[in-house]
């Protein structure tokens, strides 16, 4: 991160880069660093990318209740999730082909989360395999599943997960296909003959190199709920739905037997339009009834939006597109910068905010309006809420 600062082809320009300070920092280094067609297709949404923007809007509407001499030296900012101890509420959500960010890819990821406590979701596209991660894992790793026609390959996939020390499955519930990301569309992008899905072999890895095809040729589209009960009777793991945003989906997930619930949108890569996460997040929780853990992932850069989304009910969050412009700005260390930062964020906020452990963050964090729908009159979130960071006109710090 204090190298020379290299464009889209690599060439040094001679000036040192500055210390990252902030989450966006390390995506405005990974900008520099990355193709274009790299970068848009990691820092990209579906459609207009309205569902992109408003996931980081939200979380910049809130605004939070400090607390005058709290009493707080060290805050405990540890949470306990399915019978694991995670030093912070925050983990990495599964984001594919982490070697389009560096060669180091996954397992680089896997190292700098492990050395902080911090817990990875591998994605099924991972660039290197499940064994390769969980090697260099010193910290929970959960597996992704996307579906796909031939459910021998997922149910394997689940299986070697096991054999290989994860502790959970996240069933991707929101992608019967991916959504149109026009980004990609306009590039034409292809990922690299040298970076394949290292999990996948067969007709599930037939065409993987164009993403949006492949899912439509490959995924399962007839998929139910029934799946869920599957995945766990082979694996013997908890299985979580990833990808639910309304009461009756988060009800049925429940019902289905799911050992927790990630509210998501995939990123705002899915169905454009969609709520941001944290304005989906308490229909969730309140149909959830407490029955299993909540988690949400979307938008989160800073740790006071860590802290924002516990009070609404959210046990911890994921972040996807932040690991791997850390991972494109400073490989393995860059991760473990920009995981330390955001901890200590959060640890900074639990103070100020009066909270000795994650255990009492809850609604009065937060001052009213609290997150949700729209009021009638007032402007939508999205493009037309200004941005944490000076504009780009393609939203590429999403």
């Amino acid at each position: 991160m204090t190298s020379a600062t290299r464009g889209p082809a690599g060439a040094a320009f001679g000036e040192p880069d500055p210390e990252p300070l902030t989450l966006d920092d390390f995506a405005r280094l990974a900008r520099r660093r990355l193709p274009p067609e790299v970068w848009d297709f990691i820092a990209g949404g579906a459609g207009r990318e309205r569902t992109l923007a408003a996931n980081e809007a939200v979380f910049d509407a809130v605004r939070l209740r400090p607390r005058a001499l709290p009493g707080v030296d060290e805050p405990d900012t540890s949470v306990e999730l399915l019978g694991a101890r995670w030093a912070a509420p925050v983990g990495i959500a599964p984001v594919a082909y982490h070697e389009l960010a560096h060669p180091d890819g996954e397992p680089a990821t896997a190292a700098a989360a492990g050395a902080l406590g911090i817990p990875l979701v591998v994605s099924t596209f991972a660039s290197r395999t499940l064994e390769e991660v969980a090697h260099a894992a010193s910290a929970p790793l959960w597996l992704q599943l996307y579906c796909f026609r031939d459910h021998g390959t997922t149910l394997d996939l689940a299986r070697r997960a096991r054999d290989s020390g994860y502790q959970a499955l996240v069933l991707t519930v929101d992608t019967p296909f991916t959504g149109r990301r026009l980004r990609d569309l306009r590039n034409g992008f292809a990922v690299p003959a040298h970076i394949t899905p290292a999990n996948l072999a067969g007709s599930a890895a037939a065409g993987s190199a164009t993403p949006g095809a492949h899912s439509r040729l490959a995924f399962d589209r007839g998929l139910d709920w029934s799946f869920v009960a599957r995945l766990h009777a082979v694996s013997g793991l908890p299985v979580l739905a990833k990808g639910v945003l309304t009461a009756s989906d988060a009800e049925a997930a429940v019902r289905a037997g799911v050992a927790g619930v990630v509210v998501s949108n995939h990123g705002g890569r899915q169905l454009d339009g969609v709520p941001a996460t944290l304005e989906a997040l308490p229909e969730v929780v309140a149909a959830v009834r407490g029955r299993v853990p909540v988690l949400l992932d979307g938008g989160v850069r800073t740790g006071a939006d860590i802290l924002a989304a516990l009070a609404l009910g959210a046990r911890a969050v994921l972040v996807g597109r932040p690991a791997l412009y850390a991972l494109a700005a400073g490989g393995g260390p860059g991760v473990r910068r920009m995981l330390a930062l955001l901890t200590a964020e959060f640890a900074d906020t639990m103070v100020l905010t009066g909270h000795p452990t994650t255990g009492t963050i809850g609604p009065d964090t937060l001052s009213p309006p609290r997150p949700g729908p729209p009021q009638p009159g007032s402007p939508p979130p999205g493009p037309t809420t200004v941005p944490r960071t000076a504009p780009h006109t393609d939203r590429s710090h999403g």
